[in-house]
């Protein structure tokens, strides 16, 4: 079966003319209004990863006013929900008629709207997801790698499993634990791909000398972990790991102190990302550690406004009285990635035209360089993979009950400072 947008591409490849009779000119030619667009986890438990959205959305509406370049940014909410991340996607290709598709934040946003773009032959460029589940999870078998093809209109950038490996298991190493860890994988695109036993990480972890306890998945938005926290008092497990969304954690780790679960390390994927989600543990929140895919202290600088990450840091908390998190790097450099492709594309309202100019990006962005050459990669991910830095960070708790997010491992990319050493949970 044909989609409805590749049967509109093959009539346009067939020669479109205005209605002058002359060859149509590309639309930042033509001073046309391109249509980007836009979707992220905005409500839902995923919601802490959109924070940034307002405030990136109209940096980059002022910058291209400025530029002028016509464009028109279309946010759809995915709700923190798979199935409404790809019915908004449709929407937006079908009856929002845009031109380029951006998404972010977790496999749960990533994937249901990058199948969809793939699909209709709209060209997509997503971010904040391990690179793993979002390219073995869109496959018809991720279990068989001899059947893995790359995309033709997908194109994403971020780190991957064997990175949080690293990052995670050189802060252990500064620490003195049995090396026993405990998984808390839950039943979704991310937990799968951490736990699963053959691709996941626990192979990675055994390589360093660490042995992983997973009791198996559970459900998101669980009230209860006491089955994963008998596992891992059984194992006498000294780490605690995971990929675990915020509310849950808090469940976890307010269950496992009642229950007398005293690790020395508990160093967890996107729950304790922000620090308001550390913030409601308290004094419990002191020294967990995590990765560190961006932060104010990174030394890379804004192809759009040429701020540094302090300066988009600061600006953030002037303009919304809150503190920097994570995401706000990664989403400042998703509308760089859009507004540098529009302009090298032959004609930005054409989807190969994009595609062309997105797999010859070379891009020195808010967190690194983007270029989709297959660097560290392997071959059957390197078209449409780019991976960005990663190092591992402990929360500090001050006096005032705030917290500082403490970069502590940075091996695997020392041109990003560490400030402090891993340290053993109270």
């Amino acid at each position: 079966m044909i989609s409805r947008r590749r049967l509109l591409k093959t009539a346009a490849a067939t020669g479109f003319v205005t209605s002058t009779g002359g060859l149509a000119m590309p639309a930042l030619a033509q001073g046309a209004t391109i249509k980007i667009g836009y979707v992220s986890p905005q409500t839902g438990p995923l919601a802490g990863f959109a924070e940034a959205d307002a405030f990136t959305i109209d940096m980059f509406n002022k910058v291209m006013a400025e530029q002028g370049v016509a464009v028109e940014v279309i946010v759809k909410d995915s709700q923190s929900n798979p199935n409404r991340a790809a019915d908004v996607a449709n929407e937006l290709i079908v009856s929002d008629g845009i031109n380029l598709m951006l998404v972010a934040s977790t496999p749960e946003t990533t994937n249901p709207v990058a199948t969809v773009c793939e699909g209709e032959g709209m060209p997509v460029i997503s971010t904040m997801a391990p690179w793993q589940p979002f390219f073995i999870g869109q496959q018809g078998n991720p279990g068989d790698p001899a059947s893995w093809k790359p995309f033709d209109y997908a194109y994403h950038y971020f780190w991957g499993l064997e990175d949080v490996i690293a990052v995670f298991t050189n802060m252990w190493n500064q620490l003195d634990t049995n090396k026993q860890v405990g998984g808390l994988f839950p039943n979704d695109a991310d937990g799968n791909a951490w736990g699963d036993p053959n691709v996941g990480v626990a192979p990675g972890f055994s390589a360093a000398g660490y042995t992983t306890s997973d009791p198996g998945r559970y459900q998101n938005l669980t009230d209860d972990f006491s089955a994963q926290i008998n596992a891992f008092k059984a194992a006498s497990c000294d780490i605690i790991t995971g990929v675990v969304i915020p509310p849950d954690f808090t469940t976890f780790r307010n269950q496992a102190i009642q229950q007398g679960l005293s690790p020395k390390a508990i160093t967890v994927a996107k729950a304790i990302l922000f620090p308001q989600s550390v913030e409601t543990l308290g004094e419990a929140g002191h020294n967990l550690s995590s990765e560190v895919w961006w932060s104010a202290q990174h030394p890379f600088t804004s192809s759009l406004t040429g701020e540094s990450a302090m300066d988009l840091a600061n600006g953030f908390t002037a303009a919304t009285n809150r503190p920097w998190t994570q995401p706000i790097g990664f989403i400042h450099s998703l509308f760089e990635m859009a507004a540098d492709v529009m302009k090298r594309a032959a004609d930005p309202t054409n989807a190969d035209d994009l595609v062309t100019a997105i797999r010859a990006t070379s891009l020195e962005t808010m967190v690194g360089k983007v270029a989709f050459d297959g660097a560290n990669l392997p071959p059957f991910a390197a078209q449409n993979v780019c991976k960005t830095p990663l190092v591992g960070g402990q929360w500090r708790r001050k006096d005032d009950g705030t917290f500082d997010l403490v970069i502590v491992d940075n091996a695997t990319a020392p041109a990003i400072p560490a400030a402090g050493k891993m340290e053993a949970l109270a």
